[in-house]
C-alpha cells in the first residue's frame, strides 16, 4: 500500500464528532395537583361529622364551657378541658369588638379549678354586653358560678347542677389554717352565687352541705326545674330560648344607650 492511498483514505474519512443529546426540559410540578377535589369536605367530615358548615353572620358570639375547667395544673391528655387562658382572652376581645353585640355561654361541665372558674365568672359578670347562659347536660361544681354570672340564665329540662363544698387535692397540712383557707374559698363561691342569682344564702348552704344524697360526697344534685324553683337559674329552656333572650337584651341595650 502506497503513501498516496493512505493520504487519500485519511482525507476522505469523515471526522467523528460527539453526538449532542438535546436536553429535555424537566416536567414542571402541577401546582393545582396539590388540591385534591373534595378535600375541604373530607376535612369537615373528619373534624365535624358534616360535609357543609353553615355560615354565621350573626352578631352574637357563642362560648362553650365543656369538660373540666383547667386552671393552674394541666389535665391529662384524655380529659376534655376548657382552659381559662383560652376563655379570658376571648372575653377581652369580645368586649372590645364593636361588631359583637351579645354573648351566649353554653355549659356542659363537671367543674374543675375553683379560682379559674371564678375568674371566668367574674369576667362574664363584668361585661358591658348582654350575656345569656344555657346549662346543657350539666353545670356542676364551679360551673354553677359561671352559669349564674350572665344577665339571664337557662337550664335544659334534663340538665343537672351539682352543689357541693370546696374540695382540696394535693398536700394537706393538718393545721387550723387549712380549714380557714377552705372556708374562705367556699365563702367566695357562696357570695358570688347568691349575689348573681335569686337563691337565698341559707338555701344554697343547705344544698351544699346535704348528706346522704351523693354516694361518695356531701352536697346535692339539682335538676332542671328545681334549679329554677330554688332561684338558682332564671328559666327552663333550650337553644331557641337562649338565642331569643340575648337578642331581646341586645335590643333593650340599644334603646337604653340611645
Amino acid at each position: 500500500m502506497n503513501n498516496d492511498y493512505l493520504k487519500e483514505s485519511m482525507t476522505t474519512t469523515p471526522p467523528v464528532t460527539p453526538t449532542t443529546i438535546p436536553q429535555q426540559p424537566l416536567p414542571q410540578p402541577n401546582r393545582r395537583s396539590k388540591k385534591v377535589k373534595g378535600t375541604p369536605k373530607s376535612n369537615n367530615i373528619k373534624e365535624l361529622g358534616t360535609t357543609e358548615i353553615p355560615g354565621n353572620t350573626s352578631k352574637i358570639h357563642c362560648i362553650t364551657i365543656i369538660g373540666q375547667i383547667e386552671g393552674h395544673i394541666v389535665m391529662p391528655a384524655q380529659n376534655k378541658t376548657t382552659k381559662y387562658e383560652h376563655i379570658i382572652p376571648q372575653l377581652v376581645a369580645i368586649e372590645q369588638n364593636d361588631s359583637i353585640e351579645g354573648v351566649v355561654v353554653m355549659l356542659n361541665t363537671v367543674g374543675g379549678d375553683v379560682e379559674a372558674g371564678l375568674a371566668i365568672a367574674e369576667m362574664l359578670a363584668s361585661m358591658s354586653k348582654p350575656t345569656v347562659s344555657l346549662v346543657l347536660g350539666g353545670g356542676h361544681s364551679i360551673g354553677v358560678p359561671i352559669a349564674v354570672s350572665s344577665n339571664y340564665s337557662f337550664i335544659a329540662e334534663s340538665a343537672t347542677m351539682t352543689i357541693h363544698p370546696v374540695r382540696l387535692t394535693g398536700l394537706v397540712i393538718g393545721v387550723p389554717q387549712t380549714y380557714e383557707y377552705l372556708d374562705k374559698m367556699q365563702d367566695r363561691v357562696i357570695n358570688f352565687v347568691t349575689a348573681h342569682s335569686s337563691i337565698a344564702e341559707k338555701k344554697f348552704r343547705e344544698l351544699m352541705f346535704t348528706t346522704g344524697e351523693l354516694a361518695r360526697d356531701v352536697g346535692s344534685v339539682v335538676v332542671g326545674q328545681d334549679a329554677v324553683k330554688y332561684g338558682l337559674i332564671n328559666e327552663v329552656g333550650g337553644m331557641s330560648s337562649a338565642v331569643g333572650k340575648v337578642k331581646e337584651l341586645v335590643e333593650a341595650n340599644k334603646k337604653w344607650r340611645h
